[in-house]
């Protein structure tokens, strides 16, 4: 009987996977790579590498209603697309839960598809409809973003869980894994024979199903329990997995223009996106701009002991070699930081990427003995330029900063500022340029050190900047956990 049910399961899996594949076909990819495991644990779940099922579930749901299961099966396989389960620990679980189960729905509601039930999207709509009056793009994200600044009252809260939930997301945060006795192998060119279903006047009617088995059989499926955990995947190859798979979803929908889901608004490419956009390690990025230079400090990479111990040992205690006094380090001597305050990148979001600047600068391994960094306030004009020398000037900078301008912006002014202030002799050896900006401004020519421009990227904007130029985005999000 068991092995029966284990027939079921896998078919009724694959006969909704043809179904979705027969609209969307760029899903190929995710649904091969998720197995299916029983569980009398869960519903339905999914860690990232096997979605996980309570085998009477699905039949009783596949009898009763196919198209709602195959929007649960869906939404899970979203969330391994969208990588809503590797989260880090500064997240609010409940809040980012809740985001990730309406962005899910809501991309799901967008879909071109008669396989899905739509029976819940009448109570979801209202909800919906007032997120996209706030908030420009359904990621979620930009959701967590919203609903962290607009507390949920409890009660709200269990009501908005209760009408976007569709499968459980516990092992999203714990380590301890369900009993897996079974692994259903679903393979795309399995057909379905209709089920009948005379037995099953409600789902909780259906007919209660043996799990009973002989020892051979028990024995065999702890043997798989034990190999399958001693042989799982971490987090992070789990995440690369769907980093891969995501992107190759989002190619492959991108090269089908005539699609309706293909379209930059359309919810499925902005939360794709929004996933797929290279995350910049701004601590490494800075230190590109490292130049070289010379600091007192003992340099232990080109001392060799062999030839010190052996003249202590031959004229007893006097040397043959001695460590150099000097090394060549990588320092950032001579920059520039430039901020755009104009009025679509203001007030808490720069002074914490100045901060941040500011204590990488401050490391180290980053700093000259002595320094000429230029902080310049920029919108459509020059509004202040300060110059800093050491720490302690840096110190009292950012202690007392003060944001000065929200005009309009362009990029032009602070180069103008700074070429002439390298004709004065104020920069002897200027190499880099960081300006932080929202990207809409005028370019100007290429100058003669190197320039970075760090978007602010809220509203998926990405604006094409000159070939001299390197380019970085950083969201707000990002800034705030620096």
């Amino acid at each position: 009987m068991e092995n029966e049910i284990d027939e079921l399961v896998s078919e009724s899996i694959s006969y909704i996977q043809n179904n979705l594949l027969m609209k969307f076909s760029f899903l190929a990819g995710a649904f091969q790579q998720l197995k299916i495991i029983s569980s009398e644990k869960y519903n339905i779940a999914s860690d990232g590498i096997n979605i996980y099922y309570n085998s009477r579930y699905i039949l009783k749901l596949f009898l009763d209603n196919t198209e709602y299961l195959t929007r649960q099966y869906l939404h899970t396989v979203l969330h391994c697309i969208f990588q809503h389960q590797f989260i880090g620990s500064h997240i609010d679980f409940n809040i980012w839960n809740l985001a990730c189960d309406i962005a899910v729905e809501n991309i799901i509601s967008e879909l071109d598809t008669d396989e899905i039930d739509r029976s819940c999207e009448e109570k979801q709509a209202k909800e919906i409809s007032k997120l996209k009056n706030s908030i420009d793009f359904m990621t979620a994200e930009k959701i967590y973003d919203y609903y962290m600044v607009h507390h949920l009252i409890g009660k709200r809260y269990e009501y908005l869980s209760n009408i976007f939930k569709a499968d459980e997301h516990e092992i999203w945060n714990i380590e301890v894994k369900p009993d897996m006795p079974r692994i259903f192998d679903v393979s795309d060119d399995k057909s379905l024979e209709i089920i009948s279903s005379e037995n099953c006047e409600s789902t909780n009617d259906c007919v209660e199903f043996s799990t009973g088995g002989n020892e051979s059989e028990d024995e065999s499926n702890n043997e798989m329990l034990n190999h399958s955990i001693d042989n799982e995947m971490s987090e992070s190859d789990k995440h690369e997995i769907w980093k891969n798979i995501s992107r190759q979803i989002q190619l492959e929908i991108e090269m089908q223009k005539s699609e309706k889901y293909v379209l930059e608004s359309s919810s499925i490419m902005q939360n794709l996106y929004e996933v797929n956009k290279e995350e910049l390690n701004y601590s490494e990025f800075l230190r590109k701009f490292a130049v070289f230079g010379e600091e007192m400090k003992s340099d232990e990479d080109s001392f060799d002991y062999n030839f010190y111990m052996y003249g202590l040992s031959l004229y007893k205690n006097i040397p043959l070699i001695e460590s150099l006094e000097y090394k060549e380090v990588k320092r950032i001597k001579e920059f520039v930081i430039a901020i755009d305050t104009s009025g679509s990148v203001q007030g808490e979001i720069v002074q914490t990427f100045i901060r941040k600047t500011y204590s990488i600068l401050k490391q180290q391994e980053s700093f000259f003995t002595k320094v000429n960094i230029h902080i310049i306030q920029c919108d459509c004009e020059i509004q202040s330029d300060v110059k800093i020398t050491s720490q302690q000037e840096f110190d009292n900078y950012i202690s007392n900063i003060e944001l000065k301008g929200f005009g309009g912006t362009d990029f032009r002014p602070v180069f103008e500022h700074v070429n002439e202030l390298c004709r004065n002799k104020e920069f002897i050896d200027l190499r880099g340029m960081i300006y932080f900006t929202d990207g809409y401004g005028e370019f100007p020519e290429m100058p003669d050190y190197k320039t970075a421009f760090v978007f602010l990227e809220d509203d998926f904007n990405n604006p094409d900047i000159p070939a001299w130029a390197i380019k970085a985005v950083l969201s707000s999000t990002q800034i705030k956990e620096f």
